[in-house]
């Protein structure tokens, strides 16, 4: 009499790894995508699984290969709010998980997403106590030193989204130098304004510090007079930016040509600060945003600003912190390009896509 086949439910790697006569850890690394197994090895394998029917199940394969397939993602929520229900947009923010959540989905892996606050008591510990949870985390600003993500690394591998890498983590940015870089030139160069002024976003942003750097070297090479310094100081935040504006014409301070803001949603509240003192964009002064999130072509005037690959960013950085988890690997620092993306609130005509010297230009999305 011919023995029973096993219910499907009981197949184990052991049962595949005998079929194809191989060991149990090349079973593993041919059906978790890890190492580089021999070309005949994988079709081996890959054969047995067919023959058995084998559906690997998650949760032995975590516990196999002691992983929780859960990776940690934190981010900072804003503090001010002028507009109503802007804390809860996370424009940024939320495009950014869509790219982690993608590649996770890839690997099986869930998402545990925290937020802090700029002003929250403990972070280091509400971050280790997600690490704990987690087989890895992402941290999307700079939230802890240097030391602080030193101290974490020792629980779990870390990938962060702002700044350059540590010796106990890896980073993944976008080309903010190139960038702002951009930006300036086509001022400058293409329209020919000659006063520039720059609303930063938070002082401990290692992105933030980055631009800025950009922005006084690039208008100094191109003859510009620059407006900066404290009371150019934002927040990231629409609130933020239209602080700012609010705080230099009740001084009396008179606006330069063009504002470059530190991303949209600073953008977003200059606008709305100019209106509301009977100023017009680009007629009276010229704006720019950095990152093109969703909302920036549907402004009034749609917003002349940088494109980030945000989703991409995300995913890549859930790629790069599998690697390590997996492997042991990933690059250090990892940099993607960004594009500029020209519309009317820097002066441009509606339709007009010519730009000199910078990055690949897109006009509302399309090349």
């Amino acid at each position: 009499m011919a023995e029973p086949k096993k219910a499907r439910g009981t197949l184990t790697i052991y049962d595949v790894a005998s079929r194809a006569g191989v060991s149990i850890a090349s079973v593993s690394r041919v059906l978790n995508g890890l190492g580089s197994p021999r070309a005949e090895t994988r079709e081996r394998v890959m054969q047995a699984v067919r023959e058995l029917s084998f559906v690997p199940d998650g949760a032995a394969r975590a516990l196999s290969n002691g992983l929780k397939e859960v990776i940690g993602v934190v981010f900072r929520r804003g503090g001010e709010e002028l507009f109503e229900g802007e804390d809860e947009s996370f424009l940024f923010i939320d495009v950014i998980n869509r790219g982690i959540e993608v590649g996770a989905r890839r690997r099986g892996f869930d998402l545990l997403v925290s937020s802090v606050g700029f002003n929250d008591d403990n972070v280091a510990a509400r971050i280790a106590a997600l690490a704990g949870k987690a087989d890895g985390l992402i941290l999307h600003d700079r939230m802890l030193s240097a030391v602080g993500i030193a101290r974490l690394a020792d629980m779990v591998p870390i990938v962060t989204l702002a700044g350059s890498p540590t010796a106990a983590s890896l980073n993944v940015r976008c080309d903010n130098e190139s960038g702002i870089r951009a930006l300036v030139r086509h001022l400058v160069i293409e329209h020919g304004y000659r006063s520039l002024g720059y609303v930063t976003g938070r002082s401990d942003s290692p992105d933030n510090r980055t631009r800025l750097h950009a922005f006084a070297t690039e208008a100094a090479a191109a003859g510009a007079e620059i407006d900066t310094g404290p009371a150019w100081q934002g927040n990231y935040s629409a609130a933020g930016g239209a602080n700012v504006v609010a705080s230099l014409l009740d001084a009396g301070r008179k606006l330069p040509r063009a504002i470059l803001c530190a991303n949209d949603q600073t953008a977003l509240g200059v606008i709305h600060a100019l209106a509301q003192r009977g100023l017009r964009v680009p007629q009276d002064v010229a704006i720019t945003g950095f990152d093109d999130v969703p909302v920036a072509r549907h402004l009034h005037p749609p917003l002349t600003t940088i494109r980030q690959p945000m989703q991409e960013l995300g995913a890549m950085a859930f790629d790069i912190l599998y690697s390590r988890i997996s492997e042991g690997g990933g690059n250090a620092d990892t940099v993607l390009a960004v594009e500029l993306v020209v519309r009317e609130s820097c002066g441009c005509a509606p339709g007009s896509t010519r730009v000199s010297g910078t990055d690949p230009v897109v006009k509302d999305g399309h090349r």
